[in-house]
């Protein structure tokens, strides 16, 4: 054997150990603060919104979502109950000078905050001859535990209403950037779930089921295939619903789960989706699109002490190089506000703003195709103003 891939391996088996040993002490971490309650904010003091913009059309939405919550939280805001807090740094040129996923600055600024709002941001790849920074929203989710990743999808046409529940922290992402290459012809990346990470995406999302009164929960995995990661997630799963008796419980396999949401014979009969993160992350997509595109859809991470809200779309650079960002649509972003208000405790306020979007989407929707033309990003925000 080619003595540098024989270096290579040797390397690669020490490198795995410390992975597997960090895995293992994580699991530990979870399960020692599972019983653990509280949410990290101080009664009385208020709650303090960050607001970071990120990259490519991330601006331009970001000031439509700002101007909505400045409108629906006026009285909040001048009282201080409510503080909005700008956080700068967070882009793409920023992260690249310093070398950093999340500069320390940028970090130590949402540290100081109870809940982040978050525009899309651009991960390097291969082809940008850049630094390969990890992503940052994979990075966010891991620093602040963020393990719930909750996207509500609705069709009320079509009596959709799917809500999934994709766990954040684990599966393929959890050390995506950790791979190992072996020599030039061999190339191994890994897959984890923990026992713990697995009890508790599950049982957030059973525990959504029986306090929204959904009686259906599908567990989506490739357990056939993928027999200890997914299977046992799978199993894992099944546990937790036997707590839950009266919710029914099935499982499907994730190519037959994309098929089904096309199906429109039976897409309705689904509720609560509860699925591995990279499955997760592609149905999602799929069920947005058939929402009306990644544009139309929120997105809720969620931890035991701190909650990220974003629109699930990416940055679109291609808009911003052609000069057309000005037709972003901030339905995404707006929906994740909603997401967000509710989450803090102001359900009437994140209600209010559903109505509003519905309206907005209803006589400004179709235009709203991201090309020369179409609605643009400020008229669909002044209609959701108008409809407040």
């Amino acid at each position: 054997m080619d003595c540098g891939v024989e270096k290579d391996i040797q390397k690669a088996v020490a490198e795995f150990e410390v992975l597997l040993r960090e895995q293992v002490a994580r699991n530990e971490r979870i399960r020692k603060s599972r019983e653990s309650a509280g949410n990290g904010k101080e009664e009385g003091r208020g709650v303090t919104i960050g607001l970071t913009a990120g990259d490519g059309i991330g601006p331009v939405i970001m000031k439509e979502a700002r101007a909505v919550l400045e409108k629906l939280l006026a009285e909040e805001l001048a009282s201080g109950e409510v503080r909005l807090r700008e956080i700068d740094g967070f882009t793409l040129e920023n992260r690249l000078e310093k070398g950093q996923t999340v500069p320390d600055e940028v970090l130590t600024e949402m540290r100081q905050c109870d809940v982040l709002l978050k525009g899309p941001t651009t991960t390097p790849n291969a082809s940008m001859n850049t630094k390969n920074l990890e992503s940052a929203n994979v990075y966010l989710r891991k620093t602040f535990d963020l393990y719930a990743n909750v996207r509500p999808v609705s069709i009320p046409e079509e009596g959709i209403d799917w809500t999934f529940f994709r766990e954040n922290t684990e599966g393929e992402y959890a050390l995506g950037s950790r791979g190992i290459r072996i020599g030039d012809s061999l190339d191994v990346d890994f897959k984890v779930t923990t026992r713990e990470g697995a009890l508790r995406i599950a049982r957030a999302a059973f525990d959504f089921a029986r306090a929204n009164g959904k009686k259906r929960v599908s567990i989506v995995t490739k357990a056939n295939i993928m027999k200890k990661t997914d299977g046992d997630f799978l199993q894992i799963c099944r546990e937790v619903a036997e707590e839950y008796p009266e919710i029914e419980t099935d499982n499907w396999f994730v190519d037959i789960m994309a098929a089904n949401l096309v199906n429109k014979d039976i897409r309705n009969q689904f509720q609560v989706f509860l699925l591995p993160n990279l499955y997760g992350d592609i149905i999602t997509d799929e069920a947005a699109q058939i929402q009306g595109g990644v544009g139309t859809a929120g997105s809720a991470n969620i931890g035991r002490d701190y909650a990220l809200f974003e629109a699930i779309h990416g940055s679109a650079p291609r808009m911003v190089e052609e000069g057309i960002e000005g037709y972003a649509n901030p339905a995404s972003l707006m929906k994740a506000t909603a997401m967000m208000l509710a989450h803090i405790g102001y359900v009437e306020k994140a209600e209010r703003l559903e109505k509003a979007l519905d309206a907005a989407d209803a006589k400004l929707g179709p235009k709203m195709t991201g090309l020369p033309g179409g609605g643009t990003c400020r008229e669909f925000a002044d209609e959701v103003l108008e409809a407040l």
